[in-house]
């Protein structure tokens, strides 16, 4: 399929972000943080290594399933492209921290429970379950190879002892129970202990099957499959606050599903043009609200923000509201429209604002104001004069997350070296930090970072020239009621917590 009006640009709205997703643990390490970003200070408290297809064999010949062997996530060099995370998720406690990767596995890290009573390990996780998701398809009406990379997951909120999500590749959604089971029955009368049929003619007593202890045993299974919805490539999917329904977003169409229904969706935004030479923006991200279930947002790659209520009609081509900052002629540059479009779009946990991250920036909107944005926030303003070089090497297309803490007080993202940032709203503090292998200590406190753009440069900077653009934060989570915090760089998963007195 070709999009006009340039392949360019069609490659800015369609670009999917370089899929990556968590790994079990490797060397604890741990990091603090205070409630505000500005003077507070985090912690490393682990930084868990994707596992790779040689480690994975090592943990099933390991005693303890749930640990690693640590051999084979010391050398950086078995990581593979499959290996780098593409989407972090914290499910509604904060127990539980999903992880998909490029290679269509999804692996599940668990708070340690003897962790939480102690204050200074209390971000500490391990390694729960481990499956693979998606495997890589062909659509041979198409001729389109459709890869496995996990671009989403979500959790649906715990109703029972198992636990429930969603995970996405480009086409097709997956619902998924993960379970534990500690007990296995056994007697049967037909079967031998083997799972063999027995030979009738021996039976000469009648048993009752009993349950017995067994060690833990987590299981995966796919309790729904939703596919054959979407001609063009997911980047979004959120769940209803009525938990029946779940809506999945692509590059011009918005599906509304039924958890129990999986042939059969309702378009409700539909923004494909009669002639596709028309086509001048397309959907990045799609969110419900968090306590309304028939209001939703959907973002755009022109930078703009649609408002819609199912209320109105069935299908939400009419928005309700249009959240749009009108552009400065000053700043209009070949560039303007690539680096307005917005990569990701989050209500607050209260649902009265809406958070937006673009290339340069994250904007903070009021429902009830629709003309500007009421808070902006620079995130790294200084490669503003960078953008040529960036948009030669494709870095201008890069799609950057963000995440609002519990509170709805502090955000944060990511950016190049490794860096991420956070937003104090209160005191409109900010700090940069790294998330690196060089601070993988026990307990290293981690200094804010700075970046000099020009003149003299002091000891703790590092100057604009020296970035490494390799090295990216696009995928962050924040734990939802505690500072604990999640960041993702390449094949490595950080968890930080803010630093206790």
């Amino acid at each position: 399929m070709v999009l006009q009006p340039s392949e360019r640009h069609y490659r800015d709205w369609n670009h999917r972000r370089l899929g990556p997703w968590c790994s079990p643990t490797g060397s604890p390490a741990p990091l603090s943080c205070e409630t505000g970003c500005g003077e507070g200070s985090w912690i490393l408290v682990c930084r868990l290594l994707v596992p790779t297809q040689v480690s994975l064999l090592s943990m099933e010949e390991d005693i303890d399933t749930r640990k690693i062997n640590n051999s084979f996530l010391r050398d950086h060099s078995y990581a593979t492209e499959a290996d780098i995370i593409s989407t972090v998720e914290f499910n509604h406690t904060g127990e539980l921290l999903a992880t998909g990767d490029k290679g269509g596995r999804v692996v599940i890290f668990q708070r340690e429970q003897e962790s939480k009573n102690q204050i200074h390990r209390r971000g500490e996780y391990n390694v729960y379950s481990t499956f693979q998701s998606h495997e890589p398809e062909f659509d041979y009406l198409k001729s389109l190879e459709i890869e496995e990379k996990i671009n989403k997951i979500r959790w649906l909120p715990q109703q029972n002892a198992a636990y429930f999500l969603l995970s996405t590749n480009d086409k097709t959604v997956k619902l998924w129970k993960v379970s534990e089971r500690d007990k296995r029955p056994e007697g049967y009368n037909l079967k031998d202990e083997e799972g063999r049929l027995r030979d009738p003619a021996t039976i000469t007593t009648l048993r009752v099957p009993v349950l017995r202890p067994m060690d833990l045993m987590v299981e995966a299974t796919p309790r729904r499959v939703f596919a054959n919805a979407h001609t063009y490539h997911i980047n979004s999917i959120s769940v209803n606050s009525d938990y029946e329904t779940y809506m999945s977003a692509d590059d011009l169409r918005i599906n509304l599903w039924n958890f129990e229904i999986t042939n059969q969706s309702f378009n409700i935004v539909d923004i494909k043009p009669a002639n596709m030479e028309e086509l001048t923006e397309v959907i990045t991200a799609a969110e419900f609200h968090p306590h309304h279930c028939n209001t939703f947002v959907y973002s755009s790659s022109k930078g703009t923000i649609r408002l819609c209520d199912m209320r109105a009609s069935a299908l939400c081509d009419r928005h309700t509201k249009f959240f749009e900052e009108p552009e400065d002629p000053s700043n209009r540059s070949f560039f303007s429209e690539i680096i307005s479009s917005i990569s990701d779009v989050k209500f607050s946990h209260s649902g009265r604002y809406i958070m937006t991250r673009d290339y340069l920036t994250v904007k903070v909107w009021d429902l009830n104001m629709e003309n500007r944005p009421i808070e902006t926030y620079q995130v790294h303003d200084y490669l503003r004069s960078k953008l040529c070089s960036l948009y030669e090497n494709d870095c201008i297309f890069d799609k950057f997350e963000c995440v609002w803490n519990g509170s709805d007080s502090v955000i944060m993202t990511g950016s190049y070296n490794n860096f991420f940032r956070m937003f104090d709203r209160n005191t409109k503090r900010d700090v940069t930090l790294e998330a690196s292998r060089e601070n993988s200590k026990p307990r290293a406190i981690l200094k804010p970072r700075k970046v000099c753009v020009g003149g003299k440069r002091r000891k703790d900077e590092i100057s604009v020239d020296s970035l490494d653009f390799s090295k990216k934060i696009l995928h962050t989570a924040w734990h939802p009621s505690e500072n604990i915090i999640a960041v993702a760089a390449t094949n490595n998963l950080y968890i930080f917590q803010d630093k206790v007195n």
